[in-house]
């Protein structure tokens, strides 16, 4: 009988133990090659995507894209081709796109452009803010991104969202150090408002990823 009481007694105290201890929740797998592919075709992700490559001087009137008015940066020959492989691949790999978001600036409406993953809605916290943003509006523009990239795609289709390095880096510095011009960072939002980061894409790996 003592025996029993002992075990019982053991039972209880591990039972205790464990409520004590912090729930930790569970942690996204991370995805790659075929894995992604086949997570991406069903669905439910965001990818937050710096824009393609684009030289950090503003070209002058004679060398600017007719329609860059201002001018602004617009994106160079390797950015427009790299966006438009991007969106080559998206449609070989029957990808659905929803919604697509976008900084209102010149260079990341051209990236939306050359991929031709749909017509984007521009949005003022996606931009670059000029040449020096005050902090108070970094803090705050990193947090609404953070609530954009938690946002559930509809049902059957993936959310893009072209932004800046400086954005992301704020809202995600741990996972955008070193981020290259068209990298990806792909997440998977869990409904709860929250995301999980699974997978970082570089412009260069899509075409590979499509074959």
């Amino acid at each position: 009988m003592s025996r029993q009481f002992s075990f019982l007694g053991l039972s209880c105290l591990a039972l205790g133990l464990a409520l004590l201890l912090p729930v930790v929740p569970a942690q996204a797998a991370p995805l790659s090659g075929d894995a992604l592919v086949s997570a991406l075709k069903q669905g439910g992700y965001v990818l937050l995507m710096r824009h393609t490559s684009s030289p950090a001087a503003v070209p002058d009137k004679s060398a600017a894209n007719p329609d860059n008015t201002k001018p602004e940066r617009q994106l160079d020959k390797n950015g427009e081709t790299t966006a438009a492989a991007l969106g080559a691949a998206i449609k070989k790999l029957g990808v659905t796109v929803g919604d697509v978001s976008s900084s209102p600036t010149y260079r990341a409406l051209q990236t939306v452009k050359f991929a031709g993953v749909g017509t984007a809605k521009t949005f003022e916290e996606l931009g670059d803010g000029g040449t020096s943003m005050a902090p108070a509006t970094v803090a705050a523009w990193a947090s609404w991104l953070k609530t954009k990239v938690a946002e559930p795609p509809r049902a059957g289709t993936d959310t893009f969202i072209v932004t800046h390095m400086p954005n992301i880096a704020s809202a995600f510095p741990d996972d955008a150090k070193a981020l290259a011009d068209g990298e990806a960072l792909v997440f998977h939002p869990d409904g709860k408002g929250g995301a999980e980061l699974v997978a970082h894409v570089k412009i260069e790996e899509w075409p590979g990823l499509a074959k």
